[in-house]
């Protein structure tokens, strides 16, 4: 380990040495001992394009010689406005405001304050979240307490504020149950709004997949209802879409997919195509007009020292012209994942085989309770250097989600090295 840093989710005490990249394009990242690795989960899921896509890094530095950084209170600047116009342009119909941020995290606790003080700028009390169970929405202590109470933050349990959580009605291929999930959540949130119809601040869930909390999925008609209650009990609707955004589910957003469109959108990750830390929640003009106020009480007083960065904002727009471009890649790699999977799997290792767009993912069957910790994920990260592959499985979830420039001849290959690796974990 290097003597100055402090690596995320590592045990530093356990965990082996970490590898070290020199260069990357497109699906290959390059080690410092020459070894190459294909990019099987995008990088923690940012990488859309692969890495060092040419027009990203020539949008950036264009962009550098001109104006690299500027503080966005009292300044505004083409490739924030531009970048807000195109989203904007491709969101639902009703998203028109833009605000910027840093993260995903950063993205949700900005959602959070704004759905709470849009009630409180309009005279009314509403001090509760109600959240889903398995929810991961980031590391920063309001998105913390809307995500499950796990691992990630349970050391912090006493400092997070309530929330009421329902069941998320996770579901996968040839599933029997997913309609009598289904209700029982339903019924469930129906039963919290209406035993409190003025006490809702906002629903907030992570739509059709649920990321860090192991790749569940739920079905669109699912999420339809809950717009619909939302909308019936006068509630405002989150969709973290910071993993699920740009193209992820098969659709430029999830909410497209489902055909709905909530009050309020995050998006971060896929924003910039992987180059640069860039994020952005989406509100409708409803909300925007109860801040619109000659009262300075009224203000959202939240910001951040880089803040709609025209170097992230250029990228952003680069990898959003090459998605309009490839939008038939991102829309087509759900069913070459169907194809590996009946193909190249032995389905016997496997189970809960579900698929989303570029978002693929399965449950390795083992001895120990499936988990964050369950201790087959490590084996698999360990085995899948050797096959040449970058895997991280969440546990005992293994998962697929490469950039949108992997061939089916690459993914062919990913999935035969999964399944030659499944096939000596279960030999030892």
């Amino acid at each position: 380990m290097h003597p100055h840093l402090w690596y995320p989710f590592s045990q530093a005490k356990l965990s082996p040495e970490p590898l070290k990249a020199k260069r990357g394009e497109g699906i290959w990242i390059e080690l410092e001992d020459g070894r190459r690795l294909m990019d099987c989960i995008s990088s923690w899921w940012v990488n859309l394009h692969g890495h060092c896509h040419p027009k990203i890094s020539e949008a950036i530095y264009k962009q550098s010689q001109q104006l690299e950084h500027i503080i966005f209170a009292g300044f505004t600047h083409d490739p924030a406005e531009k970048l807000a116009e195109a989203l904007v342009e491709k969101l639902p119909e009703n998203l028109t405001r833009v605000f910027y941020s840093d993260d995903g995290s950063t993205a949700v606790e900005v959602a959070l304050k704004m759905a709470y003080q849009y009630w409180h700028n309009r005279d009314q009390t509403r001090t509760n979240f109600i959240a889903f169970e398995g929810a991961y929405h980031g590391d920063t202590f309001g998105a913390m307490s809307v995500g499950a109470r796990s691992i990630f933050s349970q050391v912090y349990v006493d400092l997070l504020f309530d929330v009421k959580y329902v069941p998320f009605p996770a579901t996968y291929q040839g599933d029997p149950d997913v309609q009598e999930q289904e209700e029982r959540t339903l019924w469930q949130l129906e039963k919290i709004l209406s035993v409190d119809p003025n006490g809702c601040a906002g629903i907030i869930i992570e739509p059709l997949v649920q990321g860090a909390g192991g790749m569940r999925m739920c079905r669109p008609l699912f999420l339809q209802k809950i717009v619909q209650l939302a909308k019936a009990h006068d509630t405002l609707l989150i969709f973290d879409e910071v993993m699920t955004g740009f193209g992820r589910t098969g659709d430029w957003f999830a909410a497209l997919r489902a055909q709905v469109s909530p009050d309020i959108i995050c998006l971060s990750k896929g924003i910039t195509g992987g180059f640069l830390p860039l994020a952005v929640t989406v509100c409708t003009e409803q909300i925007y007009e109860a801040f619109y106020s000659d009262d300075p009480l009224k203000t959202l007083f939240h910001g951040h020292s880089y803040t709609a960065n025209p170097l992230g904002c250029a990228a952003g727009l680069a990898s959003l012209e090459l998605l309009t471009e490839n939008e038939a890649t991102f829309k087509s790699m759900e069913m070459i994942h169907q194809r590996c999977y009946e193909h190249y799997l032995d389905h016997e290792r496997i189970s809960h085989w579900r698929l989303t767009g570029s978002i693929a993912a399965m449950n390795v069957k083992t001895p120990e309770a499936s988990g964050y910790l369950n201790q087959v994920g490590l084996e698999i990260r360990k085995r899948s250097l050797e096959q040449g592959l970058l895997l991280r499985p969440l546990g005992n979830v293994l998962y697929v989600m490469p950039p949108y420039c992997t061939t089916e001849d690459e993914l062919i290959r990913i999935y035969q090295g999964i399944n030659q690796i499944l096939r000596e974990i279960v030999a030892s």
